[in-house]
């Protein structure tokens, strides 16, 4: 991983095109992906959930980021040129701060159990992707891990067993991985073609609210110290309505850099362009629903207006705090979702995820406003910064 990674997670891409969505660059007709490479897209992130449907088959939603699903996204992002971040969430929904839900067929497995099952179902993975000459050039293990994963056995401030379910999703990770390297070994000395073309799959821990300090020196002194397996990155979310000024994320990323002696990338960024409603898009009655994250308060307590210049100066300030960490550890970014534009059909919950992770709807999209396409999917300013940083 040489290059700064300038990164886009595209989950929901598939059903937002199947939804109807279209992309424009300047007026022109294009695949999303193609536009994004050609503002300097060089990785994207896909997430990847166990088993997102209901015991009746009714799609969670939300892209529907199965196995099948995110391997179709990383083969056309591979045809791309474009290497891919695999981001096991390890639960058949949205991972994050607030849930970290067991997966259907985990339920009532103890924490030995669960251990055993997140080492075999990364690898099991993972020798899909092996076969499929697939293999993602980094693993996430785990999707924002701020309190924990597999609740309740894996939930703060039970660091034992964070971290042995991390240990058994990295051990997974780096024999994948020596397997590759054995394999690329054999071939280089036959003189035949590398084996999924790459020796290396990086690996990351990620935790969101990227300008708390105190979390990130509490959680990694605690997984260190309860023997946690070594990593290559430490991933970080970054939503300033949420997470703290871009000096608090500037003062934690050039601590922890020095601290942990690891690279950094700021795994989830965005920055709405507007405050406009998009209902008439979504074509959803106001009671089916959420509307947008960034509620009129959050973006109010902000020092970027949620215009097309100021996501653009947004976007030139965190770049330029990434640039500056220590020693060259600040590795880069992935922009979250900037490809979810509002189409009927594609929100962020169906009513059977909601009741898988046991929250109330409504659905509909929160996220059209922070893309980097307008809702009309046209290309937005802010890819130019990317372009051009």
């Amino acid at each position: 991983m040489g290059n700064f990674i300038k990164g886009m997670d595209l989950s929901t891409l598939l059903e937002v095109e199947r939804c109807g969505g279209k992309f424009y660059d300047h007026g022109v007709r294009g695949d999303a992906m193609d536009i994004l490479k050609n503002y300097g897209m060089n990785m994207v992130r896909l997430r990847l959930w166990n088993d997102p449907f209901d015991e009746a088959g009714n799609s969670y939603g939300a892209g529907g980021n199965d196995i099948e699903t995110t391997l179709a996204l990383a083969k056309r992002t591979k045809k791309k040129g474009v290497g891919w971040l695999l981001d096991f969430h390890y639960s058949d929904f949205w991972a994050d701060p607030g849930k970290q839900t067991v997966p259907k067929a985990w339920r009532g497995l103890d924490a030995g159990q669960l251990e055993t099952a997140v080492y075999d179902y990364t690898k099991e993975v993972l020798a899909r992707c092996k076969k499929e000459d697939i293999l993602p050039q980094m693993v996430a293990v785990g999707n924002e891990l701020s309190n924990g994963l597999l609740w309740p056995y894996g939930r703060t401030p039970n660091f034992a067993n964070i971290a042995r379910f991390v240990s058994a999703g990295i051990r997974a990770v780096r024999e994948m991985e020596a397997e590759v390297r054995e394999n690329h070994s054999t071939d280089a000395q036959a003189g035949a073609q590398t084996v999924c073309g790459q020796s290396e799959i990086s690996v990351m821990i990620h935790l969101d609210n990227g300008g708390n300090n105190e979390l990130y020196r509490g959680w990694f002194d605690s997984y260190f110290a309860n023997g946690g397996a070594d990593f290559d990155y430490i991933g970080l979310s970054y939503y300033p309505f949420w997470h703290g000024t871009p000096a608090m994320l500037k003062a934690n990323m050039n601590d922890i850099a020095v601290r942990y002696r690891k690279d950094l990338i700021v795994t989830e960024v965005s920055m709405g362009y507007t405050m406009k409603d998009y209902g008439a898009y979504e074509q959803l009655a106001p009671h089916e629903r959420k509307g947008m994250a960034t509620r009129r308060e959050l973006a109010d307590a902000i020092d970027y207006p949620m215009t097309p210049k100021g996501q653009s100066d947004f976007m030139r300030d965190v770049l330029q705090i990434i640039r500056e960490v220590p020693n060259g550890q600040g590795r880069g970014f992935f922009y979250w979702e900037p490809a979810w534009i509002p189409v009927p059909g594609s929100g962020w919950a169906t009513d059977a995820a909601c009741a898988y992770i046991k929250e109330r709807g409504p659905g509909g999209n929160e996220w059209a406003n922070q893309a980097l396409f307008d809702y009309d999917g046209n290309a937005l300013p802010a890819l130019e910064v990317i372009r051009d940083f």
